[in-house]
């Protein structure tokens, strides 16, 4: 069960309209690494996870906060769109998607939304959920949510500078310090996860004794670059192997013949091409 409280995680008042700002904050709504992302992302984690206890209780607690991100973030566009676009050249238009769309307004935003944020990335394009990550290993996911935490606090960072509005500031502050502390507690949940033996360094942690023990030890150097072997991966204990000159194992990617009637070039098809064709033409004669 869910509850709506009807009061903002943070304030988020603008001191004014801006348009091409409201567009910039869609990003970090609805893009690949936006609050919408590591909402769903972080319920179905929570709703999957086969642990009742601190994970699960951890992993619902940052989903039904980042509920509020979006709701915050949404609200902040619907604000900076009021009285927007107004900027001289949109006033002097008189329809009103062609003054949004000159004033910097996602189109959409005014066709779609009615001056409100929609559930799309700054250039448009819908949100998708293939952009969530729940696998039911907690490692494995908790090392995704450090990656979305990361690349959401890169964006919002970025957006920063990109405004001198101290109302939407004071707002991305407050976005930047949980991307911070939500960044600290995955990676400590994932060091509690090997702590309390319920996962290793490897995801699985399973099948170890069975892969090749040859090549799960060495980086293969395939790149012109020739300063991969002077990283710490490579040196001291638990050092990886560097072969700088590796050797393919296989043989020729060569594909095999198609079905004649697929009618994919390779060598020899006229010949196979009408065998096919003869064959069928034996077949319709004795139909006959």
């Amino acid at each position: 069960m869910f509850r709506h409280t009807k009061l903002l995680q943070c304030e988020a008042k603008p001191d004014g309209p801006d348009a091409v700002l409201a567009r910039k904050i869609q990003e970090l709504i609805g893009g690949a690494w936006g609050e919408m992302t590591v909402a769903t992302q972080y319920l179905f984690q929570g709703w999957n996870c086969r642990i009742e206890g601190k994970y699960k209780d951890l992993i619902m607690d940052t989903a039904t906060e980042e509920i509020g991100h979006v709701e915050m973030l949404a609200t902040m566009v619907a604000r900076l769109l009021e009285n927007a676009p107004a900027t001289d050249v949109a006033h002097a238009v008189t329809d009103p998607a062609v003054a949004a769309t000159m004033g910097g307004m996602d189109v959409q935003q005014a066709i779609v939304g009615g001056g409100g944020a929609q559930l799309r990335d700054s250039n448009g394009v819908p949100w998708s959920g293939a952009y969530m990550v729940a696998s039911g290993n907690l490692l494995a996911d908790f090392r995704t949510n450090v990656a979305a935490e990361s690349q959401g606090r890169l964006q919002t960072a970025r957006i920063y500078n990109m405004t001198d509005d101290p109302g939407v500031k004071e707002m991305l502050k407050f976005n930047l310090a949980r991307d911070t502390v939500h960044q600290k507690q995955w990676m400590r949940a994932i060091e509690e996860l090997k702590a309390d033996g319920i996962e290793g360094d490897i995801v699985p942690d399973d099948l170890l004794d069975v892969e090749d023990q040859v090549h799960n030890n060495t980086i293969w150097q395939l790149s012109d670059g020739g300063s991969g072997p002077s990283g710490g991966w490579s040196h001291g204990e638990n050092a990886i192997d560097y072969l700088t000159d590796p050797e393919p194992l296989g043989g020729p990617g060569t594909a095999p013949k198609p079905d004649p009637e697929l009618y994919a070039s390779y060598a020899g098809g006229q010949n196979a091409l009408g065998t096919a064709k003869g064959k069928a033409q034996q077949a319709a004669e004795k139909l006959r």
